[in-house]
């Protein structure tokens, strides 16, 4: 591959049937858009983006829209390749089944500069074992699913993206992102590697988007999920907490509604849930503050008293645990109604 600075960096994307449209278009927009903001600048074009696919022509998305592929992924010289990246979608569980793209992935991993996932494509990468003893994220609903099957890889759950060209936070080489949009914050990342913090900053302000997002994927999830597995001792209380949350939860008051001595309750509390009543208790009162924050023109002083936190400093800090970023930010990005910054 040439070293020229004049010539385009390659990005290839890997489009296979039942392929999320946007884990595709998505970062190769960006890649575009840096190239229009060059042009403007009077500098040559940085990208050249295409699609491999088991062959050239139309491929089919799991929205049903078809994406035109370039040339059969076998037909690619992977020594041209300076960006190869992996997308996600309803079929990326036949990929991770094809020997042949398996071994296409591991020898790319040796050739190509970058080789990347967008979403749920980061199983595909694990699968070919190119992920074993790195840091790596996916799609928050697949996060437990690759920890569980790909132990030697270390998850990071709450991240955008695993893209760190200095090397700091991993191998810079191989890198993942979360779910679906994630793939364009970690197109922005590649973008501002490449040609700058300026020009990153233009792209994201064409495409009406932060550089760097605050905060991490879990505000995005619904990761407060109905306990399906409780013991039928706790069914009654689980269900009594979301309607209750600005009452007095302690763990003694939780203990005698669940009919238990407080050290019984912790023991089986934690062993049926995995987390501590505390904890419990906490995630579902952010839970209920989010949809508060989304629905209501409401203070954040309100928000913190009906929610049970009695104070708007608890419950920023308890955003900021569970979904690294601040009920104001959270508010400002995500409600529906104006917000009312008064407490």
């Amino acid at each position: 591959m040439s070293n020229s600075p004049h010539t385009p960096k390659l990005v290839a994307c890997h489009a296979f049937d039942s392929v999320m449209s946007l884990d595709v278009i998505g970062p190769l927009q960006v890649f575009g858009s840096a190239n229009d903001e060059l042009s403007a600048l009077g500098r040559p074009q940085g990208y050249e983006g295409i699609v491999v696919a088991g062959a050239s022509g139309p491929v089919r998305t799991s929205c049903g829209v078809r994406i035109y592929a370039d040339m059969a992924w076998r037909d690619l010289d992977l020594e041209t390749v300076d960006t190869l990246l992996v997308p996600g979608g309803v079929g990326v569980l036949t990929e991770c089944k094809e020997p042949q793209i398996l071994d296409w992935v591991r020898k790319a991993e040796g050739i190509v500069p970058r080789l990347g996932s967008i979403c749920s494509g980061a199983l595909v990468l694990a699968e070919a074992g190119v992920l074993d003893g790195k840091m790596a994220t996916t799609h928050w609903s697949r996060c437990e699913q690759m920890a569980r099957d790909y132990p030697a890889i270390q998850m990071m759950g709450d991240r955008l993206h695993s893209y760190d060209p200095a090397g700091l936070d991993g191998d810079p080489h191989v890198f993942t992102s979360a779910g679906v949009t994630a793939g364009i914050d970690l197109a922005l990342a590649i973008v501002e590697a490449d040609f700058g913090r300026a020009l990153a900053l233009s792209v994201a302000r064409r495409l009406v988007m932060f550089l760097k997002r605050p905060g991490g994927q879990a505000q995005f999830s619904a990761y407060l999920i109905p306990e399906t597995g409780a013991t039928a001792r706790l069914a009654n209380l689980l269900e009594w907490l979301p309607g209750n949350i600005a009452k007095d939860l302690s763990l003694e008051t939780l203990a005698e509604r669940a009919g238990m001595t407080p050290r019984t309750f912790s023991r089986v509390f934690a062993r049926d849930l995995g987390v501590s009543p505390a904890r419990y208790v906490e995630r579902v009162r952010v839970e209920a503050a989010r949809a508060l924050l989304q629905d209501e023109a409401l203070a954040i002083g309100q928000v913190a008293e009906l929610c049970g936190f009695r104070h708007p400093e608890t419950l920023r800090r308890a955003f900021q645990r569970h979904l690294s970023v601040s009920p104001q930010e959270y508010a400002e990005r995500f409600a529906r109604k104006s917000l009312v910054t008064a407490n």
